[in-house]
């Protein structure tokens, strides 16, 4: 079945960066579409950012456009979000999601928690 793994989470403070990465199995990779979200404690999980199979196409939430990147390895099966001049309203658990068949995302991470100190 299909697993996605992420890794790369922690504490940083105000304007700091950090990266996150999501090595994902049991599917093809190269196929599907990517994406990050993240829910913050007390919120629902929102949308930040999402990537097609080439990696040719990205699309950004408006709170972190031009704060974040995400970026993919096919030959690594691997998505990335590089995160940059952070804030405390970044804070939550971060999710990487995998595109299914019907071209949602229905594959699903366990997170990593990303904290910003302010």
């Amino acid at each position: 079945q299909v697993q996605l793994v992420e890794s790369g989470g922690g504490l940083v403070q105000a304007g700091g960066s950090l990266r996150l990465s999501c090595v994902a199995s049991g599917l093809t990779f190269s196929r599907y579409a990517m994406g990050w979200f993240r829910q913050a404690p007390g919120k629902e999980r929102e949308y930040v950012a999402s990537i097609n199979w080439s990696g040719g196409r990205t699309v950004y939430a408006d709170s972190v456009k031009g704060r974040f990147t995400i970026s993919r390895d096919n030959a690594k099966n691997t998505v990335n979000l590089q995160m940059a001049s952070l804030k405390p309203e970044d804070t939550a658990v971060y999710y990487c999601a995998a595109e299914g068949e019907a071209g949602s995302f229905a594959h699903w991470g366990r997170g990593t928690q990303v904290t910003v100190s302010s």
